[in-house]
């Protein structure tokens, strides 16, 4: 075995105690909005990456019994929490999903997931074969500000380790290269709809949200913020 990850070692976990899971509610609304606007209609979900699991929690919630739903977590810290929400339809797994032999669902999750990963091009020419639909939700760290300002990509990959970085065009392009069909994607605005943390997305905000509704690929590529969720096969 190799050197342990960051994720698996506690450090992930020390820089961000909560795995995010105050921002689950609302990526789960934005899944459901993808699903249920091009008809999917999953038996079976999992989620690769799956952190604290409060994102499948919300969708277990919201789907009911009738639907299963899976996560599969690497961090013995992230399993810790997410175990502890399981019930009938939400099961939580410490190991790797491509370790399952030929495990496949309807519907799988990635979100936030491969631009953590070093050879993020392997990673999704595997995870293709895992689900008749998979859902991705991309950050778009690549921005005119974001750039010029060199900090915010700096400090994301301080924080929470992303190692690769994306703007709507490449992050389709990657899709394409990896074998993907694109049925259908949009902009999450989580920069507007969360609440701001820090000075510097606060005095942001308003500029984004006016800028956002007159065009919205011009705001994302000057002022970032936003993240794309993408349904492909």
């Amino acid at each position: 075995m190799g050197p342990k990850t960051v994720y698996e070692d506690g450090t992930y976990l020390d820089k961000n105690p909560t795995w995010h899971e105050e921002d689950s509610l609302w990526k789960a609304r934005q899944i459901e909005k993808i699903l249920g606007k091009n008809r999917v209609e999953p038996s079976t979900i999992c989620e690769v990456g799956c952190g604290a699991g409060e994102i499948l929690n919300c969708l277990a919630s919201s789907y009911g019994a009738e639907v299963s739903f899976s996560g599969y977590e690497i961090s013995p810290q992230a399993f810790e929490i997410c175990k502890k929400k399981e019930k009938k339809n939400l099961r939580f797994f410490l190991k790797d999903l491509f370790a399952e032999g030929d495990a496949s669902f309807d519907v799988v999750l990635a979100v936030d997931v491969f631009e953590h990963v070093d050879d993020y091009l392997g990673f999704l020419r595997k995870l293709r074969t895992r689900a008749e639909y998979k859902v991705f939700h991309i950050p778009l760290d690549l921005s005119v500000q974001s750039i010029l300002r060199s900090s915010p990509i700096l400090e994301g990959r301080a924080m929470v380790g992303h190692l690769h970085y994306f703007t709507k065009e490449t992050a389709l392009a990657v899709l394409a290269d990896t074998g993907y069909e694109v049925i259908d994607y949009f902009y999450t605005s989580g920069s507007l709809e969360l609440p701001a943390r820090g000075w510097k997305r606060k005095v942001l905000k308003l500029p984004r949200k006016w800028l956002f509704a007159i065009h919205q690929d011009l705001t994302v590529r000057m002022l970032g913020g936003f993240s794309l969720l993408v349904l492909a096969k």
